[in-house]
């Protein structure tokens, strides 16, 4: 008798620690008019036929965090359309969900604004937030899709959309400082190839690079060193990875402090503008930077291990990441694997 009740309140307990999304209402949602899951915080496995929409179940809980989702969707892309003998689509399409955290529970929700070209709206225990950043505070999600196979063998663009994935979950913030910086990037790199090249605007803008690119830079710089120790003491069937981030500014970061660094890159933007403007971009900065992986123990690059041991590298991280994301915010992520 006693140890059934013991059990009993360590099941108990351990569902108190356990985060998940136990309610989930689409609509208008890809292929789906409208479809409605209920389950508790334990794990849930989706089957089904190809094709019947499990992948857009995911995709529809990866929109409780900030971004685009685990497609990188633009929001119209999301609505679900018509389709031959069925009525018309009619956009505008909208996730609710109720999740299960270690702080009670949380209602979210969101969908796309029609009204208002490429804007996600968010709310949140049914009150309307600003901006996106704010479902990062209060939740976090992982996910694995099969795309990111081959992060370790293309182009350093994917790497860093993944990086700053993961920095988003540690910092939500993360994702406000890089549209800043993004936004002043395609400014300077607009007039430096249209015109007018205004001194001063041009100095405006490369102000707000350096400012808003070595927070970038120091964001990411933090969360690579902070995993990187995370992942040289797992323990488990996958693989250690070793993580190094490259880049310019990152390198300045380890030789001094950030307002240093910021006024090294404003001064190197100046310089660079005939250079820039000839390449069609900024040569240096956090846009440019790459996430180096390897096989910590045997000291082998990601982009050199067979498919396998690229994958095994993947899982590794993730998993470590949701072992960083606990410790920090108290409670794990969602994570999703498709």
């Amino acid at each position: 008798m006693f140890a059934e009740a013991q059990q009993a309140r360590d099941d108990a307990g351990a569902a108190a620690d356990r985060v998940g999304v136990t309610r989930l209402v689409v609509t208008n949602f890809r292929n789906y008019r409208e479809a409605r899951l209920t389950v508790g915080t334990a794990p849930v496995v989706l089957i089904g036929p190809n094709g019947a929409g499990k992948t857009n179940l995911l995709e529809a809980v990866s929109f409780l965090a900030p971004g685009r989702g685990l497609r990188g969707a633009k929001l119209a892309e999301i609505d679900r359309q018509p389709r031959r003998g069925q009525d018309d689509g009619t956009g505008g399409w909208a996730v609710a969900a109720v999740v299960a955290t270690c702080r009670g529970s949380l209602r979210i929700g969101t969908g796309h604004d029609m009204t208002a070209g490429e804007r996600r709206v968010v709310r949140i225990d049914g009150e309307p937030v600003r901006g996106q950043a704010t479902l990062g505070e209060r939740l976090g999600v992982l996910w694995l899709t099969p795309p990111m196979d081959r992060l370790f063998v293309e182009g350093p663009g994917g790497r860093r959309r993944f990086l700053d994935r993961l920095v988003l979950g540690l910092d939500p913030a993360h994702g406000s400082r890089f549209a800043a910086y993004e936004q002043a990037l395609r400014e300077r790199s607009r007039l430096l190839r249209d015109g007018p090249r205004d001194p001063a605007w041009l100095t405006a803008l490369e102000e707000v690079m350096a400012e808003q690119g070595v927070a970038v830079a120091a964001g990411r710089r933090d969360a690579v060193q902070r995993l990187d120790r995370v992942c040289a003491e797992a323990e488990g069937p996958f693989p250690r990875a070793g993580l190094v981030l490259a880049g310019t500014v990152e390198a300045w970061l380890e030789a001094g402090p950030a307002l240093a660094v910021e006024a090294e890159f404003a001064a190197a933007l100046a310089h660079n503008r005939q250079s820039d403007a000839q390449a069609g971009g900024a040569l240096i900065g956090p846009h440019r930077s790459d996430l180096h992986v390897s096989l910590a123990e045997q000291g082998i690059a990601a982009e050199l291990a067979s498919t396998g041991e690229q994958k095994a590298l993947l899982i590794s991280i993730l998993l470590a990441h949701a072992r960083l994301q606990q410790a920090v915010r108290g409670e794990p992520p969602v994570l999703l694997l498709d």
